[in-house]
């Protein structure tokens, strides 16, 4: 995801976004540990969009404080 992509979304979306990407970083994690997993790139992906939801859920709650 990009980052104005994220920008758009609103406090809701990005926590079930938040929600929906860590379930697939666990899920892919348990795929590498049984040596099933092909595009090991897809963590590193994962874990960046994380941290871009997570600094936009932040921005948000500063905002409205």
């Amino acid at each position: 995801m990009k980052s104005s992509e994220i920008r758009d979304l609103t406090f809701a979306e990005l926590q079930a976004k938040s929600r929906d990407l860590r379930q697939e970083l666990f899920n892919l994690r348990l795929q590498q540990a049984t040596s099933q997993l092909e595009k090991t790139g897809r963590l590193r992906v994962l874990r960046r969009d994380i941290a871009r939801i997570e600094t936009q859920l932040t921005v948000l709650r500063k905002k409205a404080a």
